[in-house]
């Protein structure tokens, strides 16, 4: 049922908070004509799918199957607004013919009409359900697993590599950096050679770094071969890969397995340039770097969200944290767990913003810091006041109040603050 409520027919008929209400015993289920019943009896009188609305003309306005196959096409073609409003004269002459009064029937065809707008077939409903029950079942007993085969996937549904990280954590899953010596192509799981009955790790893959392709990561693997990389010079030799890709390496904390600091890497890095050459033994090595200070932690987190944008090391809100806490800004776990309506700040990242056209002005998204996420929505005022801060400050700190409602938390936003100039650290070039 989730999979076909939130859809925009449904929402635009009035199916979603009806929905809910009757199915958590709120309301009476109710129908908007004794002549509705058969059709809309499986979803509490309330209409989800595209079916539904095909069966509610033939049992209510006495539309022939033809008919009612006119009426899919129109509710599946691009112009499904004025296709379907097309039929609406036929569709309240024949209820009028079937004795349903113009209230009733306006409601009805209200509900036929709001699917042109989109709205799920049942057979789509179901098999998506049994995708989502499938995935669920697959993070509950192997979560390691489930986000090592998202994470070598990106990008692809919802979430970016950072919240994924996170929920791994969450779920006592590490998360390791790119290493050339052991990462793949894409994410792997490592198992821990200490505890083997441990959830194993996931390694991000080589192609978790910008500008590395399938094919370049092939190209890496094919010159590591059986032989561990020695150095930052092997590396360059072997490979043959331009300075670039060897900097964004660098950046990323891929060589740091060889025993050089991050900065020092990047150094020697970048003092290659072009393809290397077939020279006399001893004369090849790359320049050795002069005495540099090792990266902070967070130049460290900044230098992998630049290199591969996302950082298995720290999340960049961490690094925040002792300046939130100042300003009595909450971490968004801590606000998850207060009372409805209670008055709470919170700061980190946000994320995932969406306006969707059926949310008549209102605006969504999340608030992500090193414990979690909490969801966020924007009243149409508010959103016109936050959203140059919320979608262009890199982090905010956001003034609101918490709702509960049947099991969901939300953060009602009222206010935005920008936190300028703390995420000067994440712009490209600041690590050498």
């Amino acid at each position: 049922m989730a999979a076909s409520i939130i859809r925009p027919g449904p929402i635009q008929a009035g199916s979603k908070h009806p929905y809910l209400r009757r199915r958590a015993g709120l309301e009476p289920v109710t129908y908007p004509h004794p002549l509705a019943e058969p059709a809309l009896s499986k979803t509490l009188g309330v209409p989800l799918w595209q079916e539904q609305a095909m069966a509610l003309a033939i049992d209510c306005a006495g539309f022939t199957p033809g008919e009612a196959d006119r009426l899919r096409k129109a509710m599946a073609a691009k112009n499904s607004p004025e296709r379907v409003a097309q039929l609406r004269g036929r569709l309240l002459t024949g209820m009028a013919g079937k004795g349903i009064d113009r209230v009733a029937s306006e409601r009805i065809v209200g509900m036929i009409e709001a699917f042109s707008d989109y709205g799920f077939p049942q057979s789509h409903a179901q098999s998506m359900a049994g995708i989502i029950y499938a995935s669920a079942w697959v993070k509950h007993h192997y979560p390691h697993a489930m986000l090592a085969g998202i994470m070598a996937h990106l990008p692809m549904g919802f979430y970016d590599s950072q919240t994924l990280i996170q929920d791994a954590k969450q779920h006592g899953i590490e998360v390791r950096s790119v290493d050339i010596q052991r990462s793949g192509v894409h994410a792997t799981l490592e198992p821990h050679a200490d505890q083997p009955t441990r959830r194993p790790a996931i390694r991000r893959g080589l192609t978790s770094v910008t500008g590395i392709s399938e094919l370049i990561a092939e190209r890496i693997l094919t010159a590591r071969g059986p032989s561990a990389f020695r150095s930052v010079a092997d590396v360059a030799r072997r490979t043959r890969l331009p300075a670039k890709l060897m900097e964004q390496l660098a950046t990323a904390g891929a060589f740091d397995g060889l025993g050089m600091d991050r900065r020092t890497a990047l150094w020697s890095a970048g003092t290659y340039t072009g393809e290397i050459q077939d020279v006399l033994p001893g004369l090849g090595d790359l320049a050795l770097a002069p005495e540099l200070p090792a990266m902070t932690a967070a130049e460290t987190t900044a230098a992998d969200l630049d290199a591969s944008g996302a950082s298995a090391t720290a999340h960049p809100a961490q690094h925040l944290r002792p300046l939130l806490s100042s300003r009595g800004a909450l971490p968004a776990r801590a606000a998850r767990d207060l009372a409805d309506q209670t008055r709470v700040q919170v700061g980190g990242l946000a994320k995932y913003i969406q306006r969707p056209p059926t949310a008549k002005g209102v605006a969504f998204g999340a608030l992500e810091d090193e414990t979690g996420m909490i969801n966020l929505v924007f009243s149409p005022p508010v959103w016109d006041r936050t959203r140059e801060v919320v979608l262009g400050a890199p982090a905010v700190v956001l003034e609101g109040h918490i709702e509960r409602d049947r099991g969901s938390v939300n953060m009602i936003v009222h206010r935005a603050h920008a936190l300028a100039g703390h995420a000067r650290a994440h712009q490209p070039g600041r690590f050498r």
